[in-house]
């Protein structure tokens, strides 16, 4: 069992772990931007450690701050919560090479399942269904309207990196991505240090469900779906499971669907 965990989030993500540590006998270690001083997950760690000023690039993104943190506090694990470093296979690498202890995938699994893009490719060399996307990374506006044109409306402009709604933008016309593109490229970058961006088919008027899974490295299993639908600014404000009005046959092809992409990656964590 570890001894000391580093939490590298914030808000109500470290608040959770720190929580869940707590109950297991582990000691907790928050770290925290100058913004962020008088958080509650700051003051519910039994330590904190400033690792920076507000902008998140400059605090919750820097790899070399989070590391010295978890270094210079004791800590043996590192917790990377969602969002900022949570889907970054180098952080997960760093974390190994500091002999810390990674909460979640292994960073060969990050390096696939951590880019949307690339995700989306190993899942349809899984066989698992897909909506279509965008052939190559948009790295500028031109690129991003070939892609559009051949791709069909309507689509969702969506960051590689990350999650959490960031760099996210619906294109329901080519107007929309004249305006939207650059925003949405910027806000990835502040986000993820990652500007990229690729277009996904819009599916309008559906329900965001989601598999629960938890895999050993050999084999997986389903924990089960939650309904995800209810947001606010592409934020999840409720989680309810079992997914309502879901059929029995669509419900069991979702997990078996979850299940094969998870077992060719070799997933390791929930």
């Amino acid at each position: 069992m570890f001894q000391r965990m580093l939490i590298a989030n914030r808000g109500e993500i470290a608040v959770r772990v720190i929580r869940a540590c707590r109950e297991l006998g582990i000691e907790t270690v928050a770290v925290y931007s100058s913004a962020d001083r008088n958080a509650m997950h700051v003051s519910l760690a039994d330590y904190s450690v400033c690792i920076g000023p507000s902008s998140a690039s400059a605090s919750y993104l820097n790899i070399p701050n989070v590391i010295s943190a978890a270094v210079n506090s004791g800590a043996d694990a590192v917790h990377p919560g969602a969002g900022f470093l949570a889907e970054n296979a180098f952080f997960a690498e760093i974390c190994d090479q500091y002999d810390l202890a990674y909460i979640g995938p292994t960073p060969q699994v990050l390096e696939i399942a951590g880019d949307k893009s690339n995700a989306v490719r190993a899942a349809r060399d899984a066989g698992v269904p897909t909506l279509p996307t965008s052939s190559r990374c948009l790295v500028d506006l031109q690129t991003a309207r070939s892609e559009l044109q051949e791709l069909g409306l309507p689509a969702m402009l969506k960051a590689t990196a990350g999650g959490g709604g960031r760099g996210l933008r619906r294109i329901l016309n080519p107007r929309d991505l004249v305006r939207e593109f650059t925003r949405a490229q910027a806000e990835a970058r502040s986000s993820f240090s990652n500007p990229d961006l690729y277009l996904e088919r819009l599916l309008l008027g559906v329900r965001h469900i989601e598999v629960q899974i938890l895999g050993d490295g050999r084999d997986v299993i389903s924990l089960g779906e939650r309904d995800c639908s209810i947001q606010r600014r592409h934020q999840k404000l409720i989680e309810e499971s079992p997914a309502p009005r879901l059929g029995t046959r669509i419900r069991k092809r979702m997990a078996e669907s979850a299940i094969k992409l998870a077992r060719k990656l070799r997933y390791q964590n929930a």
